[in-house]
């Protein structure tokens, strides 16, 4: 395993060495990915608008109908988040750019179809009706494929050194490199521990090792030196980042060699944030002295303005959404009755925010007395469910009454789900910090649900307080309105669980 890492650390490093160096951030790829996704959809469009006046291509119809070319804008951007067109996987390796590009680029361009007046008239053709979205998702393939060409991977990596090798250094490691395209590409360890110098530190568990990683990417990392040698350690790998991965305090001497990486232009990251950025998460375990990387300190949270804004948001959307689910009540209604006798909904406590306990209300979904008294986690292909109950959660149509939750203020459009009380107290036992979660109100959607799916034991619960934690630190508008499009993606392709 040691040899296979060191060997094909060694490969990447000498095709690094021969590759024209533009180290970018994450964010600034995707930026730059935005700005060419853009321009190659608009350019698909005045190809289109040419070829049905049977003229040469120009740049009448951008000055004459602007909003012809900000609508499809607005709609492809959209759709690309929605469909992860944009993560970091899809942003930097074709074989996941393609199909990426390729399913947003067709759902826009169809879409942007059947909006009226606000986009070109329909011609009457078939055949000219089909060349708008053939037109758009071949110009997003080739915009694709010149980007991986011309920005290969090993172009905009960022030269990556880790300060300590213990269980932070670990985990930053893990980030890093578990992410399929996240663009920091890890040379080694720095650790004053004498135990450690000249070994290898093994990145993962063989139990929690990630079934599938980069080609290429190393099991292990060496450790290069201890501090005294940093500076050393970056001019000899054109170190772009270093990562500061110590769970104890920073003494004078090592401040002044981070205040040194940063005069000489290195991005100094904490590991706390450096995980968030790539994974979403907040790590949460064992994280020490750190404690305040878990601790949502927020003024968003407690902010009047913010929750005035969230609150009208879930009144608007709850109220839309019980309209639709008033015409389908009566066949849902219907469907459930004749499945399984029983009720149709079903209510269950709950906490909300403030750890207070309400009652949620959903659509029935499993057969009567399926808990036979005792709280029991909710498993994949549950034989609890009935079939009228596989459809409603996988489509999420079950939780739609509880709009009626959001319009009470029980509940919020997004935020975290809310658990039972019998789980809580169990895990909050277990994890002294979960009952933070609480500090928003409970939401139909979440970061967590989108990102992990619904929790099934206490180690997925786990993973899902660090997604609740990010939620809670970095909630926005935007984050909200990204949570409402992947959550009803999710519902219209089926996975809920």
């Amino acid at each position: 395993m040691i040899e296979r890492g060191s060997s094909s650390l060694a490969l990447r490093q000498h095709e690094r060495g021969r590759a024209v160096r533009l180290p970018l951030h994450i964010a600034e790829r995707r930026l730059l990915l935005v700005g060419l996704d853009v321009l190659a959809v608009n350019v698909a469009l005045l190809l289109v608008l040419a070829i049905r006046a049977h003229e040469v291509p120009n740049f009448g119809p951008l000055t004459s109908h602007p909003g012809w070319f900000v609508v499809l804008t607005g709609i492809w951007l959209v759709v690309a988040h929605a469909l992860d067109a944009y993560e970091s996987r899809a942003a930097g390796r074709l074989e996941a750019a393609i199909p990426a590009a390729a399913r947003a680029g067709l759902l826009a361009s169809i879409l942007y179809l059947l909006v009226p007046r606000l986009t070109p008239p329909l011609p009457t053709s078939r055949i000219a009706l089909a060349s708008f979205p053939v037109l758009v998702t071949l110009a997003l393939l080739l915009e694709r494929w010149l980007f991986a060409w011309a920005l290969p991977r090993p172009a905009y990596e960022r030269q990556t050194l880790i300060i300590g090798a213990g269980w932070a250094g670990r985990t930053a490691a893990q980030a890093l490199l578990g992410e399929d395209d996240g663009g920091y590409s890890v040379v080694g360890f720095v650790d004053d521990d004498p135990r450690k110098a000249d070994t290898t530190i093994p990145i993962w568990d063989e139990e929690r090792k990630p079934p599938l990683l980069s080609e290429g990417s190393p099991t292990t990392l060496p450790v290069l030196g201890n501090r005294q040698q940093v500076q050393e350690l970056i001019a000899k790998h054109r170190i772009s980042t270093v990562i500061l991965a110590i769970t104890g305090e920073v003494d004078s001497d090592l401040l002044q060699i981070l205040a040194d990486c940063v005069e000489q232009g290195v991005e100094l990251l904490p590991m706390s944030i450096i995980f968030e950025q790539l994974t979403g998460r907040v790590p949460v375990e064992r994280i020490g002295e750190r404690w305040y990387a878990a601790i949502p300190i927020h003024p968003k949270v407690t902010g009047t303005f913010w929750g005035l804004t969230k609150r009208m948001m879930d009144i608007v959307l709850a109220t839309a959404g019980l309209s639709c689910l008033l015409p389908l009540l009566p066949l849902i209604a219907l469907a459930i009755v004749l499945d399984s006798p029983g009720s149709i909904f079903y209510l269950q406590e709950r906490v909300g925010k403030g750890g207070d306990i309400f009652q949620a209300l959903k659509f029935r979904s499993m057969v009567p007395g399926a808990e036979q008294g005792s709280a029991m986690w909710a498993q994949e292909h549950d034989p609890r469910v009935t079939r009228v109950g596989r459809i409603l959660r996988t489509t999420h149509l079950d939780e739609f009454p509880q709009f009626l939750n959001v319009l009470k203020g029980e509940m919020s459009i997004v935020g975290p789900r809310p658990e039972r009380p019998e789980f809580v107290d169990r895990l909050a036992a277990q994890i002294p910090i979960y009952r933070l979660r609480h500090t928003v109100k409970p939401g139909m959607g979440g970061w967590g649900l989108i990102r992990q799916g619904y929790a099934g034991s206490a180690e997925d619960a786990l993973i899902r307080l660090q997604y609740d934690l990010y939620y809670i630190k970095h909630q926005s508008l935007w984050l909200d309105l990204l949570i409402i499009l992947k959550t009803i993606m999710h519902a219209v392709t089926l996975k809920g669980r």
